[in-house]
């Protein structure tokens, strides 16, 4: 589950939105720290907070170092995606930045972790997943072989006593000549 909404416009319901989903997934916190936009300062979004139980703590206009994690971020976001992309349609924005997400996320190492990423995606062999069942022995497989292709369009193949045969003489004869032509030295 991704807590971006990409659109052209957010209102306060979108934030609402997304902030729900997010306190479902993870609880409610003590406060929410957010800027003075305007999707944010809107009358709908402290009300619906202080009715979850959480508070809102706005950072004073003009300074950002108040929340220095968020605009670290935000930079980020700028000048490895942003500033080198242009987008034709909200489709292309929405994958593109999801995609993103998922690198810096999983994959992006950061300094402040050692050089790790934040929430590295793990793989969990199946053996390891699931209790170990005894182990039991598959019976060989034996699969049937699927006839030769002729070599002449025209002549139809029969099966006689589990060998492929041409089914007429001039079948016979045409697959003898070929085979002679073939195994015929070339002339100096």
């Amino acid at each position: 589950m991704s807590a971006w909404r990409i659109d052209r416009k957010l209102k306060a319901i979108d934030v609402i939105d997304v902030l729900s989903d997010l306190f479902i997934l993870r609880g409610v916190p003590g406060h929410i720290r957010s800027d003075n936009g305007p999707e944010f300062v809107a009358k709908a979004v402290p009300g619906w907070i202080a009715a979850v139980g959480a508070r809102t703590a706005y950072i004073a206009p003009g300074s950002p170092w108040e929340n220095g994690y968020v605009e670290s971020f935000n930079a980020r976001l700028r000048d490895e995606l942003l500033d080198g992309e242009i987008f034709y349609t909200l489709k292309e924005a929405q994958i593109v930045i999801e995609s993103w997400r998922r690198h810096y996320n999983a994959v992006r190492p950061h300094a402040s972790l050692g050089y790790r990423p934040p929430a590295p995606e793990v793989f969990v062999p199946a053996l390891a997943a699931w209790p170990s069942a005894p182990p039991q022995t598959a019976p060989t497989a034996t699969l049937p072989l699927a006839p030769r292709p002729p070599l002449n369009s025209h002549c139809s193949w029969t099966t006689r006593g589990g060998l492929i045969k041409p089914s007429s003489v001039s079948c016979r004869y045409l697959r003898l000549s070929s085979i002679s032509r073939m195994a015929r030295p070339a002339s100096a």
